[in-house]
């Protein structure tokens, strides 16, 4: 049976399923995030050696996103999610049990390997829900993966107040992962070998793999997600230092960005839905523009929140739309052409933070931003590309 002929209420299931797997994603990574500290103390490491732990975290992540891309073509992406997301939660209590710096480093390991496969897992189950809804849905996903780090965060910071130990906490955020991601799993739509759009028999271009269309796509997540690190980690600094506030001042940029990400993802859909993907990336990328530029120029507390808030709300939109975009693509395998795009996103988050503290070296924090506002400009420009009919054209 097509998946455009389901039953209506088993594919609402469906998209509750994917929900929860979205907000567990969010909840265990907050859970991990918000223990850094404690964690770095029990270990004894210092913040360079954490630096370096991350990179085996983000390397182990990427190597789970290309691993899960191609099990998925085979297996189908609900019994992936289903292994990554028990992966994931067991591997977040590994850091709770670490004890020195070869520890940690498995641990994480471990843990990046999980939310990895995840990542690419659910994303492309995603896809499979958003095509047979016939609509777009899945910047709603991306807002519940905010979500579950908003619920993430506040549960850690509460077990911390409490004096519960890492270990203990970080158990019970795995015990939960793990029977939310087991109830989610039977809900989650089956495999289908023909799952993403094929190209009529005879037409330019089929069977092939798009390799220049997934280097495009993955262009622009880089882009944007070179931006979103960007913002994650020199928003609250730069505010400090550009414009001299404290530090609970100075918070508030990743407040109001944060914020503003987690409401543009509950509303970019209904955006698409009336005037399509490349609006939302284009227009979504100018918004970003302008609140960037407002940062850079502002020497008044007021205006650079607002445009830190206008930075997250630009971006918003524009990943869920590039990955449905992946996701949709004319020949080569689903899983795989996701597991490119989302991993060269994956570099680019990794990417902005370190280019731009590197830059520091040279200039101030608040000019490095130049180069942010430089990229997602060229993402804007290169919006087209999300289009369902440019990926006809480009054959």
């Amino acid at each position: 049976m097509l998946l455009t002929t389901l039953d209506t209420v088993r594919l609402r299931r469906a998209r509750a399923a994917v929900f929860g797997v979205f907000a567990v994603n969010g909840f265990l990574l907050a859970a991990w995030v918000v223990h850094i500290p404690a964690i770095s103390e029990r270990t004894g490491i210092s913040h360079a050696t954490l630096g370096w732990l991350l990179l085996v975290l983000a390397g182990a992540a990427l190597i789970g996103m290309q691993i899960a891309g191609p099990l998925a073509d085979r297996w189908g992406s609900k019994p992936m999610v289903g292994a990554a997301g028990l992966l994931l939660s067991a591997g977040a209590i590994g850091p709770g049990l670490a004890t020195d710096t070869v520890t940690l480093a498995a641990a994480l390991a471990v843990f990046g390997l999980g939310n990895g496969a995840l990542d690419v897992s659910m994303n492309s189950q995603a896809v499979h829900v958003e095509r047979a809804y016939g609509r777009p849905i899945m910047s709603a996903f991306h807002a519940l993966f905010s979500l579950g780090g908003v619920v993430g965060s506040l549960l850690g910071a509460a077990t911390l107040a409490a004096g519960w130990s890492p270990l203990t906490a970080l158990s019970g955020a795995a015990a939960l992962g793990a029977v939310l991601i087991l109830a989610c799993v039977p809900m989650l739509l089956p495999h289908e070998h023909h799952a993403a759009p094929q190209r009529p028999a005879g037409a330019a271009g089929s069977g092939r793999t798009p390799t220049a269309k997934i280097l495009t796509l993955g262009a622009i997540a880089f882009a944007v997600f070179l931006a979103e690190g960007a913002a994650n980690d020199w928003s609250t600094l730069q505010v400090k230092e550009h414009l001299g506030t404290s530090e609970s001042t100075a918070a508030l940029a990743f407040g109001a960005f944060a914020v503003m990400m987690t409401v543009g993802r509950l509303t970019a859909d209904q955006v698409a839905a009336t005037f399509g993907p490349v609006a939302v990336v284009r227009y979504g990328t100018l918004i970003a523009a302008v609140g960037l530029t407002a940062v850079i120029a502002s020497v008044w507390v007021p205006l650079t929140l607002a445009g830190w808030a206008l930075f997250g709300l630009g971006l918003s939109g524009c990943i869920p739309q590039i990955f449905t975009a992946a996701g949709n693509l004319h020949g080569g395998a689903p899983g795989v052409n996701m597991s490119r795009v989302v991993g060269m996103g994956y570099i680019g988050l990794l990417a902005g933070p370190a280019l731009l503290g590197w830059l520091t070296h040279l200039m101030p924090l608040t000019a490095t931003l130049v180069v942010p506002l430089v990229i997602v400009l060229l993402a804007s420009w290169f919006a087209g590309q999300v289009s369902p009919a440019s990926d006809v054209a480009d054959d």
